[in-house]
């Protein structure tokens, strides 16, 4: 069996919505975008030392796929990495190794997880991220949280989270000020 793990930037005040540009993700009127952008490089060198060194998976919500997928070149990062996206239009889906996931949701991820490979690693996406909590399906949180306050937009807690608990396994911080904790449920 497969671990699945949430990988996301927050606030301070959980707001987790486009951290990196400020055309992201303007949904619901959101013009706090590219909130991040000022601690990224470090932040991505923590990132790819603590989440990003071991083999995994990758599962994207569509918006956030076709927002990786927009910079995707031979060389990017994840270009041969398995892509899973949750999607109601799987016929647009032309990145590498990219594979559809659609029907009932929360039951074809909880079947991903029971099949042999590595860590599915989940990127942003938020609604997913709701998806996933609501229906129990997290083992582990992979936190940066940035020293910044928001006030709104997308909070990654919200309601219909299922109440769980988790262990902090691992902290670090970066010298700008973001602070990384890796959480795993308790079992």
């Amino acid at each position: 069996m497969r671990k699945l793990a949430i990988l996301t930037f927050m606030t301070l005040d959980g707001v987790m919505q486009a951290p990196k540009m400020p055309e992201e993700d303007r949904s619901g009127g959101f013009t706090g975008g590219g909130w991040a952008d000022p601690y990224w490089d470090e932040v991505m060198q923590l990132v790819g030392r603590e989440a990003m060194s071991a083999p995994y998976d990758v599962l994207f919500g569509r918006n956030t796929y076709d927002t990786f997928s927009a910079h995707a070149r031979e060389d990017h990062p994840m270009h041969h990495f398995k892509k899973y996206v949750v999607t109601s239009n799987p016929d647009t889906m032309n990145w590498n190794n990219s594979t559809a996931i659609t029907g009932d949701i929360a039951l074809e991820i909880a079947r991903l997880k029971q099949q042999k490979g590595p860590l599915l690693q989940v990127h942003g996406s938020h609604a997913l991220i709701q998806l996933l909590l609501e229906h129990d399906l997290a083992d582990e949180l992979r936190l940066w949280i940035f020293p910044v306050l928001l006030g709104s937009g997308k909070r990654l807690f919200a309601n219909g989270t299922h109440p769980e608990k988790f262990q902090l396994q691992k902290t670090d911080h970066t010298h700008n000020g973001v602070i990384m904790g890796l959480y795993r449920r308790n079992t």
